[in-house]
């Protein structure tokens, strides 16, 4: 018998994540994992443009956040260690 913890897939996150990104994200609060001050993303110190915004926490300077966008997509990489997110953009209008 073949026993594997029970999972779904990914797109399992469509429904939450879709929802999430359809509202205003500087109301959005995390809670630095390295200074533990809680902080909204408004809040954040954003450093940039190129090659992107980086968003560290105001109280130790943790890395909370980097996007960075292309043409064609959109890179989002949460925390400082973490493996970024790339997301297809829509095609834009000539």
């Amino acid at each position: 018998m073949n026993q594997h913890p029970s999972y779904l897939d990914g797109n399992a996150l469509a429904g939450p994540l879709g929802e999430i990104f359809a509202v205003d994200p500087t109301t959005a609060w995390r809670l630095c994992p390295s200074c533990r001050l809680p902080a909204t993303m408004a809040q954040l110190h954003v450093y940039g443009p190129e090659p992107g915004l980086t968003a560290r926490c105001p109280g130790c300077a943790a890395i909370a956040v980097r996007v960075v966008a292309q043409p064609q997509y959109l890179w989002l990489q949460l925390g400082g260690t973490a493996g970024a997110f790339r997301f297809t953009l829509p095609p834009t209008a000539p």
